[in-house]
C-alpha cells in the first residue's frame, strides 16, 4: 500500500513541482509558464521587463514566480543573450581607503540594480599587462566592465576591449579613449584646501604629497602649487609620502622641526593623521601652532582630536553614476567618451585655524 503524498512534496493538480522540491531539482522557467498558463516566451518577457505583455498577465507571472521560488539561470541567459548579470570591476590598491571605498560604492549600486560583481584587484607596478586582464574578462562573457585604474593602464585596457562591450572608467581623465568617465575632481578639492588655509591668514601652506605614480596625487600637488602662485606666494619645499600614516608621521617630524611652518595640507587623511601625531609629539598644538588639512574624509577623520578638516569625496555617488552609465550601455546605448566630473566638498573642522 502506497503512502499518501506529503503536503508540498508531490506534484500539484497541474503537475508542477512546488518550491519545496528544490532539493530534487530547481524550478525552471517552464514550470512558471505551465503554472501561469502562458508560454515560456511570455515568462521571459515579463521577468526581463520587456514590453508586449498585458498588466494582468505580467502580475500573474510575477506571482507564480514568487510562489514557486523561481530563480533565473544566469548561465543559460548568458548563453542565449550573450551577456550575464555579472559585472567586472578592475581596481588598483584597494588596501587604500579611496580605491576600497570606490569599489564598495560600485558593488552597492550594482547589487541594487540586480547585478553581481566580480572584482579583480591589482597593485601599482603589477606586471600583469592590461591585455591579459582584458582577455580573461572578455572570455567570461560579463555584461559590462568598470575600470578604476590609473590612466595609462586603463587606456591600454580599453584598446584591448571589444568596441561593443559596455565599459566605464572611474577617476581617470580618459574621455578621449572612447568610454564614459566618472571623475572625482581632484584639482578643485586641493585648491579649496589650500585657499582655506591662506584665507585664515597663513603666509604659505606646506604640502605632504602622495606618490608620483598616482594621478590623483599629481593633480592635488599641481592644484596646491597653482593656488599658492595665484595668491602671490612661492610654494615651499615639497615633502612626499606614500599615502600611509607612517610616511605622514615621518614627514611630520621634519615639519615639526621647522619654526616657520604654520599650515600643512596633506594629500590624504592617513598621512594627515601621521603629521598630526608628529606635531603633537613635538609639543605643537593643532591648530593653535600649526593648522592641518587632509583629503578624502575617511570615517575616522571627525573622531580624532582635534577633528580633521578635510576634503570629502563622494565615492558612493561615483559608484552609482558609473553603474547608471554602464547599465545604459548594456541596454543598448553606444559607448561614447563622455566625462562626468563630481566636485568634492571642503569639510571644516577643528584642525584648522588662524596662524599663531
Amino acid at each position: 500500500m502506497n503512502d499518501p503524498p506529503r503536503p508540498g512534496v508531490g506534484p500539484d493538480a497541474k503537475g508542477v513541482q512546488s518550491s519545496s522540491t528544490a532539493s530534487e531539482r530547481p524550478v525552471v522557467l517552464g514550470d512558471v509558464a505551465r503554472r501561469a498558463g502562458v508560454s515560456a516566451m511570455t515568462v521571459s518577457r515579463v521577468l526581463n521587463e520587456r514590453p508586449g505583455v498585458g498588466d494582468r498577465t505580467r502580475a500573474r507571472v510575477f506571482a507564480v514566480a514568487a510562489e514557486l521560488g523561481y530563480r533565473p539561470n544566469r548561465l543559460a541567459q548568458a548563453l542565449v543573450t550573450g551577456r550575464s548579470q555579472v559585472l567586472a570591476v578592475v581596481s588598483f590598491n584597494t588596501a587604500q581607503y579611496g580605491p576600497a571605498a570606490t569599489v564598495f560604492g560600485v558593488e552597492q549600486a550594482a547589487r541594487q540594480a540586480g547585478y553581481a560583481v566580480q572584482i579583480t584587484t591589482l597593485r601599482s607596478g603589477d606586471p600583469l599587462p592590461a591585455r591579459a586582464v582584458m582577455e580573461g574578462i572578455v572570455s567570461q562573457a560579463v555584461a559590462g566592465l568598470i575600470l578604476a585604474a590609473p590612466h595609462d593602464w586603463t587606456a591600454q585596457a580599453l584598446r584591448h576591449l571589444p568596441a561593443d562591450r559596455p565599459a566605464v572608467a572611474l577617476d581617470v581623465d580618459i574621455a578621449q579613449e572612447g568610454a564614459p568617465v566618472i571623475g572625482l575632481e581632484q584639482t578643485t578639492g586641493a585648491r579649496r584646501a589650500t585657499e582655506h588655509l591662506l584665507a585664515l591668514g597663513h603666509d604659505t601652506v606646506w604640502h605632504v604629497a602622495g606618490p608620483t605614480d598616482q594621478p590623483s596625487a599629481r593633480a592635488r600637488e599641481r592644484a596646491w602649487r597653482e593656488a599658492l602662485v595665484a595668491a602671490g606666494r612661492t610654494p615651499p619645499h615639497l615633502l612626499r609620502g606614500d599615502w600611509s600614516a607612517r610616511s605622514g608621521y615621518e614627514q611630520g617630524r621634519r615639519l615639526a622641526a621647522m619654526p616657520d611652518v604654520t599650515a600643512v595640507f596633506a594629500a590624504n587623511d592617513h598621512m594627515a593623521l601621521g603629521v598630526l601625531r608628529a606635531l603633537r609629539e613635538a609639543g605643537h598644538d593643532v591648530p593653535v601652532d600649526v593648522s592641518l588639512v587632509g583629503y578624502d574624509d575617511i570615517p575616522e577623520a571627525e573622531y580624532v582630536w582635534p577633528p580633521l578638516t578635510t576634503v570629502r569625496q563622494d565615492f558612493g555617488e561615483a559608484g552609482r553614476r558609473a553603474l547608471e552609465l554602464l547599465v545604459a550601455q548594456i541596454e543598448g546605448e553606444p559607448r561614447t567618451g563622455t566625462l562626468v566630473a563630481l566636485e568634492p566638498e571642503l569639510v571644516v573642522r577643528g584642525s584648522s585655524g588662524p596662524p599663531p
